[in-house]
């Protein structure tokens, strides 16, 4: 992969580097040579980022090309995001305080350099915030605030000329250290076509793929010839890197997970899921619409608000489902058997949204679930309820979740109207990596919800189909990232 440095005047540069060629910001821009060039990644030093400069052009035609920029357009625009700086802020607040707490003036800027700074004791500090705006030399301002503390308030890029004198030594060595230990020029780059990142939350207790799921998704890309790699929260600033986004963690819109979901499909990566899914999947009031409109049967709902939850008991009927509008995977969602047990719940849950889910209860053995991607059935599963329990899992006093025992079965074998349910209410979603949750009661089929970011899990959901499952949803991530690369080509 070819390593471009492109600044504004590189008779000018100050920085002796020895890796990477230095190239004129204009030259990056206009000569066909850089236009042609294929897997380069751009390191752009330009002395501003500003809408329509140089500077922001050269990050904004390195992405058409398909280039590596560093920064991203998205980080860009994020560092003059006062609401996503803000956010940042409130992520690193703990570690801000500790690494600020000697400092006794209002105010302190930091110089960062590739995640590094002079002053070792802030290299932690230095590191987070590039992960999180990836851009080669910043400076970021903190206020103390009298009620919250110390806050990052702004944070802005700075060019090579902007970097004091008695720094410059400091600065090409850690540049260099970027260089050869970044993923940028690892030499086992080269030897695959795609990246992909699996992002993952290690502390997640019920994530939607266990240990040896995350391993069989890494080894069936790398029978695709793509490197997946996985990646954590904290490793935000390195999505512009990869080709394609996975999100293995349990998402949700006021969340980190939407953020990246987000952040990768403005930079141009394949993700799954795409944050329009995200949303759609995330709001059970969206959804219980949307079934309707379309006249998809779900069990007899109720929107309910401050204004008609008197009406739940005559609409609905005992007992009956709560559901937060947010909630997924069995997770935010209650259970009312008694006229008081309907009441104190539904005033705790609309004390936190202003909308809540009331459905009837439908009770059965097991629910189905069919998995779908790329609008194909996967696989399909019978979950069975927990013994003794209403739900598929049940969390005990001690905070052990307990499940039903699950029966993986060829999609062939599955019952032709729920798999084509479960096909129609993706449809109404997109294209995305979906979880139709489904019940059968006498002779009719019901939705009950479609989450995205399904579970697979080695052991249940890949009984039938084993590694092919992991096959088949790293071959659509090979078929749309190609599709996009023709795209721009």
């Amino acid at each position: 992969m070819s390593v471009l440095i492109v600044v504004n005047r590189p008779q000018n540069w100050p920085l002796d580097i020895k890796m990477g060629e230095v190239v004129a910001a204009r030259d990056y821009l206009t000569n066909p040579k850089y236009y042609r060039l294929r897997g380069a990644r751009v390191f752009n030093l330009c002395r501003s980022y500003r809408y329509q400069s140089t500077g922001y052009y050269v990050s904004l035609l390195a992405t058409a090309r398909g280039h590596k920029p560093l920064p991203s357009i998205e980080t860009i625009q994020d560092m003059k995001s006062a609401a996503i700086i803000r956010l940042a802020s409130d992520e690193l607040q703990e570690l801000i305080h500790s690494s600020l707490k000697p400092i006794h003036s209002g105010e302190f800027t930091l110089s960062i350099y590739f995640g590094r700074n002079m002053a070792k004791r802030y290299d932690k500090l230095c590191g987070y915030v590039f992960r999180h705006f990836q851009s080669p030399f910043m400076r970021a301002k903190f206020v103390l605030d009298e009620e919250d503390g110390w806050q990052l308030s702004s944070l802005r890029t700075i060019s090579a000329n902007e970097i004091p004198e008695d720094h410059h030594d400091f600065v090409v060595e850690v540049t260099q250290d970027y260089f050869e230990n970044s993923r940028a020029t690892a030499p086992w780059r080269s030897a695959a076509r795609y990246d992909i990142a699996i992002l993952h939350n290690p502390n997640e207790a019920d994530p939607p793929s266990n240990e040896r799921a995350l391993e069989k998704f890494i080894k069936a890309a790398k029978k695709l010839d793509m490197d997946a790699e996985l990646v954590e929260k904290d490793d935000y600033g390195t999505l512009s890197q990869y080709d394609g986004l996975f999100i293995r963690e349990t998402t949700s819109v006021d969340h980190h997970t939407y953020r990246w979901s987000r952040r990768a499909h403005a930079e141009g990566l394949v993700v799954i899921d795409d944050p329009d899914s995200i949303v759609k999947c995330g709001n059970k009031v969206y959804l219980a619409e949307l079934m309707d409109l379309h006249r998809i049967r779900v069990p007899k709902t109720l929107i309910v608000h401050k204004g008609n939850q008197e009406e739940v008991l005559s609409e609905i009927g005992l007992p009956c489902i709560l559901k937060q509008p947010d909630s997924s995977f069995s997770q935010g969602v209650h259970k009312a058997m008694t006229e008081e047990e309907l009441h104190d719940r539904l005033e705790a849950l609309l004390d936190e949204s202003d909308l809540v889910i009331a459905q009837e209860f439908l009770p059965t053995d097991y629910d189905w679930r069919i998995g779908v991607l790329d609008g194909k059935a996967l696989y399909a599963c019978r979950y069975h309820m927990a013994e003794k329990h209403w739900q598929i899992q049940r969390r005990d006093d001690k905070g052990k979740t307990h499940y039903g025992k699950v029966d993986t079965m060829p999609i062939e074998d599955a019952p032709d109207h729920v798999v084509n349910t479960a096909l129609r209410a993706c449809k109404l979603i997109g294209n995305g990596f979906y979880g139709v949750d489904l019940k059968e009661s006498g002779r009719r089929t019901y939705v009950i919800e479609v989450n995205d970011n399904p579970s697979v899990e080695a052991g249940f959901e890949d009984r039938v189909l084993k590694d092919d499952l992991y096959l088949a949803v790293m071959e659509v991530f090979l078929k749309r990232i190609e599709a996009m690369k023709e795209a721009r080509d």
